[in-house]
């Protein structure tokens, strides 16, 4: 049901059948600005992660047998071709150039979604890497040749390489919180960034010296946005163990250290699901460009942490598809050799690392179970999230 009243598809052909009738073709942006470039209908296999008829697995449309097919409105050949990253979409037409100023005939070549990119560039090649995305939304993937749904019933997305997938586990508010906090409670800090002409979070990081490692006791779920399964559709963020010693800079250490726990749990149940357990470590990503940030992501996986070169790997991920498919290197190993370089490593230290293994083992793992049936009730009785 969620499904069906979800789906833009249905809504389009609910609210606006007039238009819907009308449809030709039914592209997600991507396959539109491909359309638009080269005059073709085709869009790259990792584009495909809306409410589609898609097989996930097979990384293709679904056989017609398919009950995504009875859900949606969609008919095949309303649908692109798809081609996998790295391929040529097409070449740049007449038109397009004149309207652009890119060059006609030039080709335009496939990359994955934004995440896989990050993956990518991040040189996330093996299930052996872990790759965390501090951005808006903060994100913990890997790159896997099988099929592995880390949460169950929740697929993962097409890699930005051909034939593989990213497992992956989401705390869709991430690094959003940030913003939040800024909003509500670093009045301080933006005046005197304006001032001093540095963005605000340079100076948050003061805040986050100021507070020892495990914010006093004060602990965040970070569900500030319910989730499907887990978190639940009832789910919401939570503080606790407030006392009179705690500030606003310990309230954002607990944010920083939440969505570390949250991706944590997300690593360990992408080990669980895949058999295979993290050896490195690679962190991208807006929030990454934090050292203490950084510092306590090592100290709350217990594993270094690193960041590549450049925090915007998913620029890098797309320009790695357009370096493989243009022949400019032979293969992904290769071009990722040469084009990702390591940045600064931070190691776990020792003390830091056994203090929020027990704050996470002891109290942050067990708060949703506990909190849940508060959660459902606010949701009874409130209507909010709705």
């Amino acid at each position: 049901q969620y499904f069906r009243s979800e789906a833009e598809a249905n809504w389009i052909a609910r609210q606006q059948p007039e238009i819907w009738q009308k449809t030709h073709k039914y592209l997600l942006l991507s396959g539109y600005h491909s359309h638009k470039l080269t005059g073709r209908y085709v869009d790259s296999v990792s584009s495909q992660v809306g409410y589609l008829p898609f097989d996930f697995k097979r990384h293709g449309w679904c056989h017609r047998w398919d009950w995504k097919w009875q859900a949606l409105p969609i008919r095949r050949d309303m649908l692109p071709e798809l081609v996998p990253c790295g391929s040529e979409l097409g070449k740049i037409t007449e038109q397009a150039s004149v309207e652009t100023g890119i060059p006609a005939g030039l080709a335009l070549i496939s990359a994955g979604a934004d995440k896989a990119c990050e993956v990518l560039g991040s040189g996330c090649l093996t299930p052996e890497t872990g790759s965390l995305s501090y951005g808006t939304t903060a994100t913990y993937n890997t790159t896997n040749s099988k099929y592995v749904e880390a949460v169950r019933h929740i697929p993962p997305y097409p890699a930005a390489m051909p034939n593989t997938y990213n497992t992956e586990v989401i705390v869709q508010r991430g690094y959003w919180m940030v913003s939040w906090f800024k909003k509500e409670f670093g009045l301080r800090e933006e005046q005197l960034a304006l001032e001093q002409g540095i963005a605000t979070e340079v100076l948050f990081d003061d805040l986050l010296k100021q507070v020892p490692a495990g914010s006093m006791g004060l602990v965040i779920q970070p569900y500030w946005n319910p989730g499907i399964r887990t978190p639940g559709p009832e789910a919401k963020g939570a503080m606790i163990g407030f006392g009179d010693v705690h500030t606003r800079a310990h309230i954002y250490r607990a944010i920083i250290e939440g969505i570390a726990y949250a991706l944590r749990e997300g690593k360990e149940l992408s080990e669980k699901k895949s058999g295979v357990k993290i050896s490195r470590l690679k962190v991208s990503g807006g929030g990454s460009q934090s050292d203490e940030a950084m510092q306590i992501t090592a100290d709350v996986f217990g594993i270094t942490a690193q960041r590549p070169h450049t925090f915007e790997t998913s620029g890098l991920g797309a320009a790695i598809n357009a370096a493989v498919g243009a022949g400019l290197h032979p293969n992904y190993h290769t071009a990722i050799d040469r084009m990702v370089h390591e940045g600064d490593k931070f190691t776990p230290i020792a003390a830091n690392q056994a203090l929020y293994d027990q704050l996470y083992r002891e109290v942050y793992q067990k708060m949703y179970g506990k909190l849940g049936p508060l959660y459902k009730s606010i949701r009874r009785i409130t209507g909010y999230p709705g």
